[in-house]
Formats: C-alpha cells, structure tokens, sequence
C-alpha cells in the first residue's frame, strides 16, 4: 500500500530533495520482472509486489522479482529522517481474527548490517479493518529506528520472546512486536500474535486483511541490496 505510518525514533533531519527513481541495478536486470516506478505493482500466484516509495525525499529504488517469493529492491536514500519506502509482497487474508485458522509465515533475506547512512527494519505489516488497526512485526532493524509508542510489557508467542509496544499514528492504532532475538530466516506465527492482542483486549476482533512483508528504508546512502529469498504465507 502506499499509506503507511510506522516512524522511526531517529530524530527528524532535513528532507533532501525528493529525487527521481533512479536506473536499475544488476540484480534486476536478468528478472522476470522489474521496475523503477515509485508506485511498481506486479502480481504473482495470488500474492501483490509493491516498490511503494511512500515517504518524503526519497532517492532512486528499483524493484525486481522471478516470483513472490524470490524478490528484492536495490535502493539509494538518502541518510535524513523518516521512512522513504516500504517495498513489499502482500496477500489478503479476509478473515476475523476469532475465526482466521493457523496464519504463519516462513522467510529468508539477505540484508545488508553494516555502514553509515544506513537504517531500517525487516516488517510484517498486518491491517485490520482496512486500515483501522495496524499490527507491525519486526524480525530484524538496523540503524536509528524504532516503533511508534513505548514498551509495554514481554510476551512469548509462536515459540518467540517479542517486545511489544503501543501507540497511534494520528490516524489508527499501532501494535508493534519486535523480536528479542533479531532473526532474517525463520517463521512466525501471525495468528498467535493476533488473537493475543484480542484476548488481552488491547484490539477488537477485527478482520484481518492485507498481510505484507518487506523493509521500512530510512536511509540506504551509496545504494544497498535488500533480497527476499525464499517467502510463504500459510492460511
């Protein structure tokens, strides 16, 4: 989706001038697909592909892909505050979290952990109602960012420790697990997390709609390579 509203915790630096999305890098060109339009949308075997360069002063990111789950972006933002991008691969669920059945996923990505002008963070985004309730996931981050609202308490669910955090946006509220033990290959248990936030009454039983994967780029100076390598998405 182009609509987004996790924040980072860096503190805002200067917007650069919004840049045009520049040419694709190596890792596109041999895919099936590929693109450098700021809006870039592919489907394939039920699943949606976005390049979604959504945020202010941004730089050049280009998209490809051989399938849903074997994708990635070579991206160039710049090193200032605020998310530029949330490239991602989304599928529609439709269900009530009461009635929604075993929802995991499993992933493995390559990204980069190291450099300057570097921050971002590897994320489920799962949208309730639309885009009334927010549920991020956060598997891995780098850098100088963070979820929106403060730390509430610890809870282990789908066989993992999460920090789990609260706030709002402005617009919905956000509920935010960021995984104690960083991971970039494993599974996670998406319906646990759900009916846990539903059980405790912190969020209504909502229907679970749009279920996305990708990275939330702050900064990627000198251009960076962020590789889905293997995704599935169990209903």
């Amino acid at each position: 989706m182009r609509r987004r509203s996790l924040l980072t915790a860096a503190l805002a630096a200067p917007l650069a001038t919004a840049g045009a999305v520049g040419a694709l890098q190596s890792p596109a060109q041999a895919a099936a697909w590929s693109s450098s339009d700021r809006w870039a949308t592919w489907q394939n075997g039920g699943y949606t592909l976005y390049n979604n360069i959504w945020g202010s002063g941004y730089g050049s990111q280009s998209i490809w892909a051989n399938s849903y789950s074997n994708w990635g972006v070579w991206a160039d933002h710049p090193n200032t505050g605020g998310i530029k991008s949330y490239p991602n691969v989304s599928r529609t669920l439709g269900r009530n979290v009461s009635n929604m059945g075993n929802v995991s996923s499993s992933f493995n990505v390559t990204v980069p952990t190291s450099g300057s002008g570097l921050a971002y963070n590897t994320a489920y985004d799962v949208w309730g109602n639309g885009h009334a309730h927010e549920i991020m996931i956060w598997t891995q981050w780098y850098g100088p960012v963070g979820p929106i609202g403060g730390r509430q308490t610890t809870v282990n669910l789908g066989g993992r420790t999460w920090n789990y955090h609260q706030g709002s946006n402005g617009s919905n509220p956000v509920y935010s697990f960021l995984a104690q033990n960083q991971f970039t290959s494993g599974s996670v248990n998406i319906t646990a997390i759900c009916q846990w936030l539903v059980n405790t009454g912190r969020m209504p039983n909502v229907r679970i709609d749009q279920i996305q994967l990708g990275w939330e780029i702050t900064s990627s100076s000198g251009g960076r390579d962020f590789r889905m390598n293997s995704y599935s998405l169990s209903t």
